[in-house]
């Protein structure tokens, strides 16, 4: 099943989008999103398309969200580049370790800018964003960002545009640490990569046919599959770049030699 499509307008988007997007004239397009289905609503699949800085924000854990009484509604997040423009970077966690009353008036003051880690990023980078960890992504980027499937952003610092910041909340629940560099790596062209398998979701690069290595470490239950490059079919339904589906099962994923792109499915805690 194709999921259906949102496009979403934001100040840093942009009016022109890279194949096989089309952009809406007068419209700048930030966000391409997949609405989560039924039978998979704790996923949210979409594109990002930047040409200015997004806000300095952060997401609540479930944990946190739980003995908030807001329910489950944590976010964990990772993405993949899949271009940028020289120069370009992502803000991840901070150069050196800040305590909550220093974050907070770098945040009111706007140095929590210059404090973050930026990190120069080219096509393939994959960085796993776990939930409490302080970013904001950089301009002129196209990537791929998989989360867990939750409304709830902490805006921290915003460039002075005129949105809210929930300077309380978010500094309850940000960490002040380094980014691990464990969780960054480029990956190459080509192969076949697990590039996340804890909880709260697997995620997988796929190159062609997916073998058992690949394979067996999707449980039972229905995946989303978003193909970047060539051709794949969900129960005969062939799927495009640009597009993505649920599949009900692993076995019912047809991918062609030479197909590229990312599956996805959840893993509880």
């Amino acid at each position: 099943m194709i999921l259906p499509t949102r496009a979403v307008e934001k100040p840093w988007g942009r009016e022109r989008l890279p194949a096989p997007f089309a952009g809406a004239e007068g419209k700048r397009i930030g966000e391409i999103w997949f609405e989560p289905p039924e039978a998979m609503p704790d996923l949210l699949v979409k594109y990002i398309f930047t040409s200015e800085k997004l806000s300095v924000q952060v997401h609540p854990s479930d944990a946190q969200t739980l003995a908030a009484g807001l329910g489950r509604q944590g976010k964990t997040e990772c993405w993949l580049v899949l271009d940028a423009e020289p120069g370009a970077t992502l803000g991840i966690g901070f150069s050196e370790p800040v305590d909550a009353p220093a974050m907070r008036q770098a945040a009111i003051d706007g140095s929590i800018e210059e404090m973050l880690a930026w990190h120069p990023v080219k096509a393939g980078d994959f960085f796993y964003i776990p939930a409490n960890t302080v970013h904001a992504i950089g301009a002129g980027i196209a990537l791929v960002e998989v989360q867990q499937n939750s409304d709830i952003t902490y805006r921290l610092y915003d460039y002075g545009r005129p949105r809210p910041l929930h300077l309380d909340e978010g500094i309850a629940v940000a960490s002040g640490e380094r980014y691990p560099d464990r969780l960054h790596r480029t990956i190459a062209e080509q192969g076949k990569i697990v590039l996340a398998g804890e909880a709260p979701f697997r995620l997988v690069r796929f190159d062609g046919p997916l073998g058992e290595e690949a394979g067996c470490g999707f449980g039972q239950g229905p995946l989303l599959v978003l193909p970047l490059a060539g051709s794949v079919a969900v129960m005969g339904e062939s799927i495009a770049p640009g597009a993505c589906a649920l599949a009900p099962a692993l076995a019912l994923l047809a991918i062609d030699e030479g197909a590229r792109g990312l599956i996805a499915q959840p893993i509880a805690a």
